[in-house]
C-alpha cells in the first residue's frame, strides 16, 4: 500500500493503491482531513475545510430581504 507523509504531523498516511487526484484521506495519528494532489509519488496537502461546507463563505443576502448591516 502506497504511502505519504502528513504534512500537518510528519506521521506516515497510508492511501489506497487505486487513489486518485482529488481523494480524500484522514491522517490516523493527528486526525487531518487530507487530499491526494500527486499520484507519482504520492503527494498529500491538508484539505481546505471550506470544501465541504458553503455556510462560511460570504454571501450577498440583500435579495433575500436581509440587510447585512444589522445581522
Amino acid at each position: 500500500m502506497p504511502t505519504s507523509i502528513c504534512p500537518e504531523c510528519d506521521e506516515e498516511v497510508y492511501v489506497d493503491a487505486e487513489s486518485e487526484q482529488g481523494d480524500t484521506v484522514t491522517c490516523e495519528e493527528c486526525g487531518a482531513g487530507l487530499v491526494v494532489v500527486g499520484l507519482d509519488p504520492i503527494e498529500l496537502d491538508l484539505k481546505d475545510e471550506d470544501d465541504d461546507d458553503d455556510y462560511g463563505e460570504d454571501k450577498d443576502y440583500d435579495g433575500y430581504g436581509y440587510d447585512d448591516d444589522r445581522y
